[in-house]
């Protein structure tokens, strides 16, 4: 079957990125004083305000408006002339601390960790690309990063920090075959030509990114819109949370539902999801199959799963690869000890996606467990 697929990936500065930041940001800083900080922080950017809103329970003493401001600052809203600017936004707070119902569900008197809710998660691995990654959500990342690094290096001065990039591949079965269209779409100031910035694309970032995949045919949209000077939270609305598709796979594989930023590890939507991924790794690096997903779902308070199915997609043995991941711990308690999740690790998993990036312990460095070990 052959057949064309496509994902999109966002800058830094993209509006909804810069709220995700915001909110990791907020829970690094509760972390690194308080491991056992319970957050939940969603943040809503327009103009020049900024709205925190959720949930925060901790002994840790944090500055939130400097928080907030240097994760703007890091990003590069620091114009003066512009409503979103580090410097000048609001910041209004709407924070209470983890409802007590809850809290005693995750923090057990037995000293066990319980779901922090109800849901299911999914995990997904393919061995197309080096990183066990889908290819077109990897390069539609690549390029997202590309722009940012021109930017910051100065040398592509004229972008802005908000953009998108879109990358379609031409499938048969499961092997990528070739890129059949690019879209990128980048903010810039108010000086530059659109001729400026498609030559830069077309003859720096694609080639440089792309690499072999560029072909002759490979059609490329650069701006289609036109003019892409009024950008980021000063001409659009961004909420934590919202590219959830973008964090992940691409769409290649299934996704639960729950967003990751903001979320302390005790929110099994986030912990259990990197998991899956992990396992989803093994199972391929095991050569059990060339694609694995894994599903798991948890009953709030739950300190085991109520399930974990196992998807190699047609590209392997199920049933060995069934085996192999039930001697894997999916208790909260053993998948933040496993992979070390007490840490103040989230603002890196930001942007550029949560998977398919090396320094990650979900990426290869968790140690597993049961029937996982001895086949280690």
């Amino acid at each position: 079957m052959t057949y064309v697929f496509t994902s999109e990936s966002i800058t830094e500065g993209h509006p909804d990125k810069v709220c995700d930041l915001i909110s990791d940001s907020i829970l690094d800083a509760h972390i690194e004083q308080d491991p056992n900080s319970r957050v939940a922080c969603e943040a809503l950017a327009k103009g020049d305000v900024v709205v925190l809103g959720g949930e925060i329970s901790s002994r840790a003493k944090v500055d939130l408006d400097r928080v907030v401001r240097d994760a703007i600052r890091s990003v590069g809203y620091v114009c003066p002339d512009e409503p979103f600017c580090a410097d000048k936004v609001k910041i209004h707070r709407f924070l209470t601390g983890q409802a007590p119902e809850i809290s005693r569900k995750v923090d057990q008197e037995s000293g066990e960790q319980g779901a922090g809710d109800q849901g299911l998660m999914f995990g997904f691995a393919t061995g197309e690309t080096e990183m066990l990654m889908p290819l077109p959500i990897h390069l539609a990342h690549r390029l997202s990063e590309g722009l940012t690094e021109d930017r910051k290096s100065g040398h592509a001065p004229f972008l802005r920090p908000d953009g998108k990039t879109q990358v379609s591949v031409l499938y048969e079965g499961n092997t990528p075959k070739k890129v059949t269209t690019v879209v990128v779409s980048t903010q810039h100031d108010r000086e530059t030509t659109q001729e400026k910035i498609e030559e830069y694309v077309r003859s720096a970032l694609l080639p440089r990114v792309l690499g072999d995949w560029l072909g002759a045919d490979t059609v490329i949209h650069v701006n289609p819109g036109g003019s892409f000077v009024e950008g980021g939270p000063s001409a659009d609305c961004g909420l934590t949370g919202r590219k959830i598709i973008a964090d992940t796979y691409g769409g290649m594989g299934r996704h639960g539902g729950g967003a990751f930023s903001g979320k302390d590890p005790s929110k099994v939507d986030r912990s259990a999801a990197y998991f899956c991924r992990h396992v989803a790794r093994r199972v391929v690096e095991e050569g059990l199959a060339d694609r694995a997903e894994i599903q798991v779902a948890y009953a709030i308070g739950g300190r085991h799963p109520v399930s974990v199915k196992v998807d190699t997609n047609g590209t392997g043995d199920e049933g060995k690869a069934a085996e192999f991941v039930r001697g894997f711990d999916f208790s909260p308690r053993a998948i933040i000890d496993q992979l070390g999740l007490i840490r103040p690790i989230y603002r890196s998993t930001t942007n550029y996606g949560h998977f398919g990036r090396p320094g990650f312990t979900w990426e290869g460095a968790a140690v597993p467990t049961g029937a996982a070990a001895e086949n280690a």
